[in-house]
């Protein structure tokens, strides 16, 4: 069976100078994790027994947490809760959170939650807001999430701030306003935090809610690299790779995109396999750029799908496959791309009915083993 002709060979080429410029800022809803530090001045319980201050029963309390004893830590913390300790408070609302020694319970950590946060502890404002956006344990409402968010934001709370960057990118709960959310992602990307340098490089790189500044984009997009933040390493190597606001340097560029590839970013993949499909940086090696196609298309990655396709309909670093070239930009149209759509249409020309319909059922199972 012949090779297939120029077109493909046209369409692979143009694909491989396609991608996102800028990947969106990461947004995750998480809660923090972080048990409270501090306790307020309080009475002993006389359920204490030979305890002679709260922060002693605090403390052991966190040291039976630590060590996965969450019965142990319910005991010490419950009474001081009671009283009124705004640490323990939240502890206990984050062991309700997570079912940690008790059955997981989202209105009774919402309890625990707003006893604390009506305090004014951060964290726990923080978290309650993180409930309300995510309706678990009361109905979802993201402009009382904001309000949550805000209160810990002003007192410098680092998750909160970011998160009300987001709701402000978003527009969720509050009108958009990217000027506001670059503000409070500066806020938080200058306590270090390496989500938001890397949402503010995005926000510059875009030019939303700042003037566009690639400088200024490849600057904080290298401090949350440094800190080993996958997004901002995939980011930092398309700056260089294209020469954004950096020297243009394939080296450096690799050097970037390995190690967000390395941590699982599919992008990073990509880019990764698309610079040894090119020999850009790197001798051009397609062993090595099927390994990195393969290793994104399976997380989903279309422009991976799409050239992994490519690669099987030209024997590119594997014998050539029709069939596999036709499951593979079967699954990239599938996603809307109109270039794996012409590639797979230019297989098909060179199958029989018979491999088609084996290539359309391995895309079938596909989606249905990757896409649950």
């Amino acid at each position: 069976m012949k090779k297939l002709g120029s077109a493909l060979v046209m369409i692979a080429a143009i694909l491989g100078a396609v991608g996102e410029v800028w990947v969106k800022p990461m947004k995750t809803i998480l809660r923090s994790g972080l048990l409270a530090l501090a306790i307020l001045a309080l009475s002993v319980p006389a359920s204490a027994g030979p305890y002679v201050d709260g922060l002693a029963m605090y403390e052991d309390g966190m040291a039976a947490h630590q060590r996965g004893d969450y019965a142990t830590a319910q005991k010490f913390w419950q009474p001081l809760a009671e009283q009124g300790d705004a640490g323990a408070q939240y502890n206990l609302g984050f062991m309700y959170a997570n079912g940690q020694g008790v059955p997981q319970d989202y209105a009774e950590a919402v309890v625990w939650y707003r006893l604390a946060a009506e305090q004014d502890y951060a964290t726990a404002q923080t978290d309650l807001g993180l409930m309300y956006n995510n309706g678990e344990g009361v109905p979802q409402d993201y402009a009382e999430a904001v309000k949550w968010y805000r209160k810990a934001a002003e007192q410098g709370d680092v998750d909160a701030q970011i998160l009300l960057g987001y709701a402000y990118s978003d527009g969720q709960g509050i009108p958009q306003d990217y000027t506001v959310a670059a503000n409070w992602y500066r806020r938080a990307a200058e306590q270090g935090h390496a989500t938001a340098q890397n949402n503010l490089g995005t926000m510059y790189g875009k030019g939303q809610g700042v003037k566009q500044d690639y400088a200024q984009a490849a600057t904080w997009f290298r401090k949350a690299a440094e800190q080993g933040h996958a997004e901002a390493q995939a980011n930092l190597g398309f700056q260089y790779a294209y020469g954004q606001g950096v020297a243009q340097d394939y080296g450096a560029a690799m050097k970037w995109y390995r190690k967000a590839a390395e941590q699982g970013h599919a992008k990073a993949q990509y880019d990764l396999g698309l610079m040894y499909d090119n020999g850009e940086g790197v001798a051009q090696d397609y062993d090595a750029a099927m390994k990195w196609y393969r290793m994104a298309a399976v997380q989903g990655d279309a422009f991976a799908q799409s050239n992994l396709g490519i690669m099987y309909a030209g024997g590119n670093g594997v014998p050539q496959d029709y069939v596999e070239a036709y499951m593979w930009l079967s699954l990239a149209t599938a996603q809307g791309d109109a270039v794996a759509q012409q590639n797979r249409d230019i297989a098909a020309s060179q199958m029989t009915p018979d491999q088609i319909a084996e290539a359309q059922r391995m895309a079938r199972e596909w989606k249905a083993m990757h896409q649950r």
